[in-house]
């Protein structure tokens, strides 16, 4: 075990954690570790909305280059930032076991929630049409930036709340006190969830992460990003999915929804994790046939004119 293993990350204080993480792990396990932060284009450019980029992995494209060129051996990501297809010679070599999978409100007062008058700000395309689905006169502001940076824009704003993943600020304490649980709004593809990534050929690095992949983890994350990869959701459309395993059964729930929220084609099934395999496709071949294709060549189209 004389290799010392380079874990390739974003320099946020999120994805520091996460990478630490890892690299705890894997020295519990005899490992040499070091860890190498590299700032993405994601991060850089904070002026846009993420859908804008025109390109899934915004997050992920520095740490596959880094990859591919050597500099680092792994990189640790949170899994809904992955695009669902990975570039030629890396593989995903460990899901982590997952966090908190919901979205929350972060707030400055509820009463809004009963009034045609409110300002909500999100990054996201799945929480802003989830949102106007249920709340269709409030207005959605854009937030992006790190979690620090869009906690201190809210503080610092006009906005009723901003919608955040709650694993993102459970993981570093940072989850003020005024907020709420959104149950109702349904997650992101692997929300919650940590992949790490390896080269296909680095024997060494993916037996070093087998150890460190949780198996219920992995199937729910597959079966949703499966789900996402029929519909070609990418970053670019609003595309919830959520699995969950009890008493050996799967149960899915999923949907896609138009960029105003008012429409939405939703899933809800259930099957024995044996049968996982494939199912997340089925899933996604019911809403396209419902409808759903329509709908993503409507939203593919929107999407396009914001970019122009």
């Amino acid at each position: 075990m004389s290799k010392v293993i380079r874990i390739g990350t974003r320099d946020s204080e999120l994805a520091l954690w996460q990478a630490n993480a890892v690299k705890n792990a894997l020295e519990k396990l005899g490992h040499k570790t070091e860890l190498v932060p590299v700032k993405s284009q994601g991060d850089l450019v904070l002026d846009k909305p993420l859908y804008e980029f025109g390109i899934t992995g915004i997050f992920t494209k520095t740490l596959d280059v880094a990859m591919i060129t050597d500099q680092i051996d792994i990189a640790v990501h949170s899994m809904k930032d992955v695009p669902t297809a990975l570039p030629q010679g890396i593989v995903e070599a460990a899901v982590l076991k997952r966090a908190n999978t919901h979205d929350i409100l972060v707030h400055k007062g509820t009463d809004f929630l009963n009034d045609d008058d409110g300002i909500i700000a999100t990054g996201s395309l799945r929480r802003q049409a989830q949102w106007l689905h249920k709340y269709p006169n409030h207005e959605i502001v854009d937030l992006r930036g790190n979690v620090n940076t869009r906690l201190q824009k809210l503080e610092d704003s006009n906005w009723n709340g901003a919608v955040f993943a709650a694993a993102g600020l459970e993981r570093i304490n940072l989850t003020p006190e005024a907020y709420i649980d959104l149950r109702w709004m349904i997650p992101a593809p692997a929300q919650g969830a940590m992949l790490v990534v390896a080269k296909e050929d680095d024997e060494f690095c993916r037996k070093a992460l087998a150890a460190l992949n949780h198996k219920p983890t992995a199937v729910c994350v597959h079966i949703e990003r499966e789900f996402l990869r029929v519909l070609e959701g990418g970053c670019t459309a609003p595309i919830g999915a959520l699995a969950t395993i009890q008493d050996e059964t799967v149960h899915f729930t999923a949907a896609l929804f138009s960029l105003d929220g008012q429409e939405r084609i939703g899933v809800e099934k259930e099957i024995p994790v044996s049968q996982y395999e494939g199912f997340g496709r089925k899933c996604a071949e019911e809403v396209l046939n419902a409808g759903g294709d329509v709908l993503m060549r409507k939203i593919k189209e929107e999407v396009n004119n914001t970019k122009g």
